[in-house]
């Protein structure tokens, strides 16, 4: 995977999920605390996240083929949605469910020093997970607000594993306040409370990353400041008079088509006219190297300051 999925994030999130799932399970077992088992589902979950985005950009390494021409590089984003949408309802939906169940059917906590040991543990193995997944962004973040840069990123993966992580952090602190409050007052609703809020959370967060994938796979261009650098590449020369009109797509994260109708001198012949087109793709490349697929389609220039003859328009109708 390219620098961009973020796969030293990604593994490192694996790593500690599966070790914290495990241990989730077996306070689970030995507590029977409903916001345990929610977290133990959500970490399985998570888990299940980190593989299908490893999964997801190996599939987009795949060379193009005649049935794919732009080759693969939209896996990634498919494979964050399934992560978004699918595993995290899942998740949040069991945990919504379990509270519930645990509402209605309450009942005491055994060896309630087990699931906090397992909490606080968990909560320093996702923060060193959450510590590295921001390490892995700064470089691509620059001077953008974290927001910013989950709402704009083309590499889907990076933000994933942040939410993730986020939200992993905050589940554990609700699973830690429910078993908390469970134990000081001896009511076991702050349990099923805790549990009810982590699904709820989940839930979110699924909503947030299905609508900026969702986008990523319906197709996004370029962002402003590479559309800009593009412009001026364009223009740098004195091959094109104007740009007619311009398209960008992120074919994926580190792939982008530019197809751009430009004006050109009339007067020019075939062998110059192809050159100019070369190196203006060449100037694209260069000023953005994400500029995998370039098109360019030369026109005739008009100057828009030339005196149009004063007679009456011919218009020419097609035979009924």
């Amino acid at each position: 995977m390219s620098a961009s999925g973020g796969s030293k994030a990604i593994i490192a999130a694996l790593v500690a999920n599966l070790g914290i799932a495990v241990t989730k399970f077996a306070a689970w077992l030995f507590s029977g605390s409903a916001s345990m088992l929610a977290e133990g589902v959500h970490s399985l979950a998570d888990s299940g996240n980190q593989l299908l985005l490893l999964l997801g950009g190996k599939r987009a390494r795949k060379a193009a083929d005649a049935e794919h021409p732009f080759g693969y590089g939209r896996a990634r984003y498919l494979y964050a949605f399934i992560v978004s949408i699918i595993l995290f309802t899942v998740g949040g939906m069991f945990s919504v469910y379990e509270g519930v169940d645990k509402l209605q059917n309450p009942h005491e906590l055994e060896n309630v020093w087990l699931p906090i040991v397992v909490l606080l543990i968990a909560i320093a193995l996702e923060g060193n997970s959450l510590r590295t997944a921001v390490k892995e962004s700064k470089p691509l973040k620059g001077d953008r607000s974290w927001f910013q840069f989950i709402r704009t990123a083309k590499a889907p993966e990076l933000p994933v594993v942040l939410l993730e992580d986020a939200a992993a952090l905050t589940g554990l602190v609700l699973a830690l306040s429910g078993v908390g409050l469970s134990v000081i007052t001896g009511d076991a609703i702050f349990d099923a409370l805790g549990t009810i809020a982590i699904g709820l959370l989940l839930i979110a967060v699924a909503v947030l990353l299905g609508v900026e994938t969702a986008s990523l796979l319906i197709g996004e261009g370029a962002v402003p400041a590479d559309v800009t650098r593009i412009r001026t590449a364009i223009l740098a020369g004195d091959e094109a008079k104007s740009i007619i009109h311009m398209k960008t797509l992120h074919l994926g994260p580190d792939e982008l088509m530019v197809g751009a109708k430009i004006a050109m001198s009339a007067s020019k012949r075939l062998s110059q006219i192809s050159a100019d087109v070369n190196a203006i793709e060449a100037r694209i490349r260069e000023a953005v190297p994400l500029a995998t697929v370039v098109y360019i389609e030369p026109d005739v220039y008009v100057n828009p300051r030339a005196v149009q003859p004063a007679t009456d328009a011919i218009v020419i109708r097609a035979a009924d």
